[in-house]
Formats: structure tokens, C-alpha cells, sequence
């Protein structure tokens, strides 16, 4: 067994964080008989590709639900725990909710990583947590040959403000709460050892003051920037708004390095298979390369929240009009 010091984690891993989800297209084929759920005080299923679950319990009171989990996308097993809480939280924030319980989940090979690494796997999530204000109680583990961690999480929100998918409306601003680039960095982390303290900052940020903003702004409509990418995240909200979308390459922000590490080639499967599956309803303008698109495909870990809506302090990154696709300008 490894000295714990001497352990890259990110070695045991194919792939890295949300790089690693099944692509889009191949999971809405599988959950296809899932959606039309309806019953029960359901108030947002499957049907949209929203980030969480929200359930009718009382007229003011929705129950939100969801869960996330990865592989390593660090090597720092503290900052992996921090980076996997922060990111399963989003969900609940990316609806306009509030986390009020969370519980692990843990993949672990347990005859070949140290079990006190684990612990600094959870010490992070909870430090997390606990900055977000939500007790971790329990939690779930399984001996498994890759390491995987991350969390089901509990929120509440007002049913009358939800921020879903399918609320956009044509002819408003869209604003991004955080830098996009991070799964460039990860992915030449887990290539050369390189850490990006930038990466790792944006991606241990709680969304929590991006959601208020969009709630005290009366947006309806959000989600949160995760494996599918900017423009797949944005796709898949028009796509269930029936909006199109004109979005302004330039006024998007990066994450230091992340132009950088697209231009050495730093580029993860998974960022590929994000533009193979928008680039149908994806128009480019004249001077466009395709370098560009990959960035704004590029898979991100625990990214900021794409809102509907103009926000004090956040970058706007472009606007919803009315037809279908995307324009990338």
C-alpha cells in the first residue's frame, strides 16, 4: 500500500470529475422511460435535465433532491472531498434552493489506498458542507477498484421560485457566475502534476451567493455549468424553454491558464463528445475556430450557474432570443 503523501489519486482514475459522465446523448437514451412522472407533488422530474428533483410537501415548501458523485479530479485528497461537496451543493443551488442535509457516497479500493486518505477525502466534504451550513450525517461506501466520491444532498426552496430549465424566455440576458476553463487545468493536472490554485478556488466556491442573486433578481430560469459543458448546459435549457440563444465568446470569462492549456492540448474526451453532441443546433460566426468551441464545451467541475437574467457583479455572456440553437459570436 502507498505511502499517503507519495498517492496521485487522479492515477487511479480514467477520467476526471464530471469529465467523466456518460455523455449526454447515450444518458437520455437510458432514462428515456423514466420522465412523465407527474404524480405525487412532482414538480420537476427527468423530463427537462434539470439539476434536481423538486416535490410538492406543503404549498410553500418544495423538497429538492439530488445526488453527485466522481472521480478524482485532484490529486490533494483534502481539496478532492472540498471540490466533490461544493459541486454536489450546486444542484440545490442551481434550483434556487437550500442544502439542509447531505450524506456521502464512497468508492473506495480499500487494499490499495490508504483508508487515511479516505479520511481526507471526507474531512473536505464536510468542511464544504458545513460552510454551506448542512450537517453530512451518514452516507453510504462500497469497495470499489476506482475511487469515487461525493454526496445525495437535501434542499428545500419556495415551489413559487424555482429556477428550472424549461422558465427561460426570449430576449434576456444570460450571466455566468464563475470562470469557465477548469477541466483544461484538470486535465493537464492529471497528464503532468501541474495544480491550478485558480482551478481549485473556483471549483471549491459554493454557488450559494449566485443563487441569491438570481432569486433577489426573480430569475426563473437556471442551471448549473457541469460535465456537459457551457454549451451543452445551454442547450439543453433552451431546449426545454423552446429559446434560442446568441452567446458572446469574448465576454466569457476564463479561469487563469485554461487558454493555455487548450493551446498545448490539454483537451479531454469528454469536452469532444460535449461539441459532437451540440453541434447540431450549434451556429458558428465567420472567425470562429473550433479551438473556441472546445473551450465553451470544455467539461467543467462544480462551475458556476448559467442564469437567465442580469445579475449585479456577474459577467453577461450573451442573451435568449426567440427560434432555437445556438449562435456562438
Amino acid at each position: 500500500m502507498p505511502e499517503t503523501g507519495a498517492v496521485r489519486l487522479t492515477g487511479f482514475a480514467h477520467g476526471g470529475g464530471c469529465a467523466c459522465k456518460i455523455p449526454p446523448g447515450e444518458l437520455e437514451d437510458a432514462v428515456r422511460g423514466l420522465t412523465g412522472q407527474t404524480g405525487a407533488g412532482v414538480l420537476v422530474g427527468l423530463d427537462d435535465g434539470d439539476d434536481a428533483a423538486a416535490v410538492l410537501v406543503h404549498e410553500d415548501l418544495a423538497v429538492l433532491s439530488t445526488a453527485d458523485f466522481f472521480t478524482p479530479v485532484v490529486d490533494d485528497a483534502y481539496d478532492w472531498g472540498r471540490i466533490a461537496a461544493a459541486n454536489a451543493l450546486s444542484d440545490v443551488y442551481a434550483m434556487g434552493g437550500r442544502p439542509v442535509m447531505a450524506i456521502n457516497l464512497v468508492g473506495w479500493p480499500r487494499d490499495v489506498l490508504p483508508m487515511e486518505l479516505l479520511t481526507e477525502v471526507l474531512r473536505g466534504g464536510l468542511a464544504v458542507a458545513s460552510e454551506a451550513g448542512c450537517p453530512v450525517i451518514g452516507g453510504h461506501s462500497i469497495d470499489d477498484p476506482e475511487p469515487k466520491y461525493g454526496m445525495a444532498v437535501t434542499g428545500v426552496a419556495d415551489p413559487a421560485r424555482l429556477l428550472r430549465n424549461d422558465a427561460a424566455a426570449p430576449g434576456l440576458p444570460l450571466t455566468l457566475t464563475k470562470p469557465i476553463g477548469v477541466g483544461l487545468l484538470n486535465n493537464r493536472h492529471k497528464a503532468t502534476g501541474e495544480v491550478s490554485a485558480e482551478a481549485v478556488a473556483t471549483m471549491t466556491q459554493l454557488n450559494r451567493d449566485g443563487a441569491e442573486a438570481a432569486l433577489t433578481a426573480g430569475a426563473r430560469a437556471a442551471t448549473d455549468v457541469t460535465g456537459f459543458g457551457l454549451l451543452g448546459h445551454l442547450h439543453k435549457m433552451c431546449r426545454a424553454s423552446g429559446v434560442g440563444a446568441v452567446l458572446d465568446r469574448a465576454a466569457v470569462p476564463l479561469v487563469e491558464g485554461a487558454q493555455e492549456a487548450l493551446r498545448d492540448g490539454f483537451v479531454s474526451g469528454g469536452t469532444r463528445r460535449n461539441l459532437d453532441w451540440v453541434r447540431p443546433h450549434l451556429r458558428a460566426g465567420a472567425g470562429v475556430p473550433e479551438e473556441d468551441l472546445l473551450l465553451l464545451a470544455d467539461a467543467q467541475t462544480s462551475g458556476g450557474l448559467l442564469v437567465v437574467g442580469e445579475l449585479p457583479g456577474y459577467p453577461v455572456i450573451g442573451h435568449t432570443v426567440a427560434g432555437s440553437g445556438i449562435e456562438v459570436r
